[in-house]
């Protein structure tokens, strides 16, 4: 099973803004240094929930700041992007990682409402909008002079420069927030990134997956193929001793769940809107972290990701740096995690 190092750092202050953008590039080269396979990035607008809020900027830089580990988006929020200059930020930083991209496409936040009203789109037109949007991406990538008149966007492209380094373009994965999404994406045989969900309904969801691929017509080697590039996420902290992660990393968690929530709050407080009422049958997994945090010693951390491993998916999306978690106590972690827990889950996963 592979290990990526979800890069989502916070930063209470707009005076913190750069030097957590800092801390979180170090945090990106130490990763590479230690061997993590994939460094991904979030896109979060207006909230300080991600410091450097643009992932299509940062990872340009990452591209030039390390040497071996991927390259991913978990996700870009498509919606809010014109598909052109996106498929042309992203053909630029395919040639500057030399091929280390992962694009993770989605259709925007599922949660912040201030994300598309601040860019002034309905969030009512986020699906549709990321539907035409990767159309004109793919079409973008895989020919040469093209028309698009679609639902939002006219188009007349000479040629799209420059060309993808990877052929016949990087390697494309949708987020899956729910089952309905998920089937869709295993019918058209693709992989997914799931975002945080219960050990319980991760292993549901991909037996669902297997099952809607084979009844589609798959085989068993290609629905191992695809898993082997699906990705679950966790927050991961390791110390060493249970006691010593949990006195660390429960109050971060939580600090952390707070701040996500602070300025949706505020705004429905104000305006009275919010993009999703909060389910009646208890806190969502993301929020939970008996289902979204795995923390204490190496052993403990080993065994509960024992059972992801368990599960079949081909890597979990870790999260090293929990809300207002210190830089330095973030590296700790992920060097502890990488020396005594990573090892012991080379080749495991799905094929």
């Amino acid at each position: 099973m592979k290990f990526g190092n979800f890069l989502f750092p916070e930063s209470r202050e707009p005076a913190l803004d750069g030097p957590v953008i800092a801390e979180t590039l170090a945090e990106a080269r130490l990763s590479d240094e230690l061997g993590i396979e994939v460094l991904w990035l979030a896109e979060h607008h207006f909230d300080g929930n991600c410091a450097y809020v643009d992932p299509i900027a940062f990872a340009a830089a990452l591209a030039t700041a390390t040497r071996r580990a991927r390259i991913g988006f978990a996700v870009v929020q498509t919606s809010l992007h014109h598909p052109i200059r996106l498929a042309e930020q992203l053909a630029l930083i395919d040639h500057l990682s030399k091929g280390r991209l992962i694009v993770g496409l989605g259709r925007g936040t599922a949660y912040n409402i201030y994300d598309y009203q601040g860019y002034g789109i309905d969030h009512e037109e986020a699906q549709s909008r990321f539907e035409e949007a990767e159309a004109v991406i793919l079409k973008a990538w895989t020919s040469e002079a093209f028309e698009h008149h679609g639902k939002y966007w006219n188009l007349r492209v000479p040629i799209l420069r420059p060309r993808p380094f990877s052929k016949p373009h990087p390697p494309i994965v949708r987020g899956a927030s729910g089952e309905a999404s998920l089937v869709e994406l295993a019918r058209a045989g693709r992989p997914f990134l799931m975002n945080v969900q219960s050990n319980e309904t991760t292993r549901h969801r991909v037996e669902l997956y297997r099952r809607t691929m084979r009844e589609a017509g798959f085989d068993d080697a290609a629905v191992e193929r695809n898993l082997a590039q699906c990705w679950v996420w966790r927050t991961v902290f390791v110390a060493e001793s249970d006691a010593e992660a949990e006195r660390i990393a429960y109050p971060a968690f939580q600090a952390m769940q707070e701040h996500r929530a602070s300025l949706r709050n505020r705004i429905y407080a104000e305006a009275g809107v919010r993009l999703r009422a909060e389910s009646a049958g208890g806190p969502p997994a993301r929020v939970d972290p008996k289902h979204a945090l795995i923390c204490g010693s190496p052993a403990t951390v080993s065994e509960a990701l024992a059972k992801v491993a368990a599960i079949g998916v081909g890597g979990v999306i870790s999260q090293f740096r929990l809300g207002p978690m210190p830089h330095e106590r973030a590296c700790e972690s992920l060097r502890l995690f990488m020396a005594k827990v990573a090892p012991a889950f080379a080749g495991q996963g799905a094929p």
